[in-house]
C-alpha cells in the first residue's frame, strides 16, 4: 500500500476564494474547504472575524475587502487559538483583538508548539511564514457574552460562548438582525472536523445545542461554503453533530471492549469514510481526532498538547 503523505503537507495547490456579501455590509471569504474568514461594518469601523495563519494570506483578504469597505478595523475576533485562525492578526491593525479569557490563556500554554504543529501540517496556509512577528495575544477578553454596538441603524454583534467544544475557548458572533452567525469551528458545512483540541461529549451536545438555540437563517462554519436558510443552517449543524456521535460510538466501542487505538481508528475510518471521506482535510483530521478521542475516553480530561514530533508519530502510527 502506498503511504500517505504526512497530514497536508502534500496538498499545495491553491484554493479558489470566493468574497460573498452576505447583507449589507456583511462579508465572508470561503476557500474551498480552508479556513473561512469574515468582516461585518459598523457605523464606522469594521469587526473583523478570523485572521488566517500569517499576515501575507490576511493582507489578500484584507485586499478583497477593500473593495467593498474603507473603514478601519476597530475590533478584530478570534474564535479560538489554532494558528491557522489567529497567527495573520498584524496584518489588520486593529485597536482591539477580542477572544475568550480560555483562548488567551491556551495561547499562554501551547500557542508556540500549536504554531509549528499546524505550519507543518498545513504548509500551503503558511505562505509567507516570515511575516508571521510572533504569538497573537488578545487585548480583550471575556468569559460567557460580550455586545459590541455596530453604531447607527446596524444593531449589536453579540460573542458568546456556547461552552467547551471544539477548543476551550470557542465563541461565535451572532447578528440579531440579519440572524447571521459565525460559527467558526464548531460547525462545518461540507469539511471533515478537526477534533484533536476538542471536548467531543460536550460538543456534541450542549454546545451545539446552544448554537442551534440562535435559530441562525444564514451560517458561515469554519470551513465549507455558506448556510443559507434554515434547512441548510440545521443541515451543517446536525451533519456537525453526526460528525461527532459517530467517532464517539466507534472509539467507544473499541475503547469500551479494551482494544487498541489503532483497531479504534480502522473502524471509525470504516463508518465515516463513505459519508465524510470526499470532503477536505478528513484523511489528515481523522487520526489526529481519533487519539484525542481515545485520551477523552481515557481519563484525559484536557487535550494532549501537539507538537511537531508528536504529530508525526501518532500519523506514522494511524495514517503509516
Amino acid at each position: 500500500m502506498t503511504k500517505k503523505a504526512f497530514a497536508s503537507s502534500a496538498d499545495l495547490a491553491e484554493k479558489a476564494q470566493t468574497l460573498e456579501v452576505l447583507a449589507d455590509g456583511v462579508y465572508a471569504l470561503t476557500a474551498e474547504g480552508d479556513p473561512n474568514i469574515g468582516a461585518i461594518e459598523g457605523e464606522d469601523f469594521l469587526v473583523c472575524f478570523e485572521a488566517l495563519a500569517t499576515p501575507v494570506a490576511a493582507g489578500e483578504w484584507l485586499a478583497k475587502l477593500r473593495e467593498h469597505t474603507d473603514k478601519p478595523v476597530r475590533y478584530l475576533v478570534l474564535s479560538h487559538y489554532h494558528a491557522v485562525r489567529v497567527l495573520g492578526a498584524s496584518a489588520f491593525d486593529a485597536d482591539v483583538i477580542v477572544a475568550h479569557e480560555n483562548t488567551r490563556a491556551l495561547v499562554a500554554e501551547r500557542g508556540k508548539e500549536d504554531w509549528e504543529s499546524e505550519f507543518g501540517r498545513m504548509p500551503r496556509l503558511a505562505k509567507g511564514a516570515e511575516s508571521v512577528p510572533g504569538l497573537t495575544w488578545p487585548t480583550l477578553t471575556f468569559s460567557d457574552r460580550l455586545t459590541i454596538d455596530l453604531g447607527g441603524e446596524r444593531g449589536d454583534l453579540v460573542l458568546q460562548y456556547c461552552g467547551r467544544g471544539h477548543t476551550e475557548g470557542d465563541l461565535v458572533a451572532w447578528l440579531p438582525r440579519r440572524k447571521i452567525l459565525y460559527a467558526g469551528d464548531l460547525v462545518e458545512a461540507e469539511a471533515a472536523l478537526y477534533t484533536g483540541d476538542a471536548f467531543h461529549r460536550e460538543w456534541a451536545s450542549s454546545t451545539l445545542d446552544r448554537v442551534a438555540a440562535f435559530g441562525a437563517e444564514t451560517l458561515i462554519g469554519g470551513r465549507g461554503g455558506v448556510s443559507r436558510g434554515r434547512e441548510a443552517v440545521d443541515a451543517a449543524i446536525a451533519q456537525t453533530r453526526h460528525f461527532l456521535t459517530t467517532m464517539l460510538r466507534e472509539v467507544g466501542a473499541v475503547h469500551d471492549a479494551g482494544g487498541t487505538l489503532k483497531e479504534a481508528f480502522e473502524r471509525t475510518h470504516a463508518a465515516l469514510a463513505g459519508r465524510y471521506g470526499h470532503w477536505p482535510i478528513f484523511e489528515h483530521c481523522l487520526p489526529f481526532d481519533v487519539s484525542r478521542l481515545w485520551d477523552e475516553l481515557s481519563g484525559i480530561e484536557r487535550p494532549v498538547v501537539w507538537t511537531a514530533e508528536r504529530d508525526r508519530e501518532v500519523w506514522d502510527q494511524l495514517q503509516g
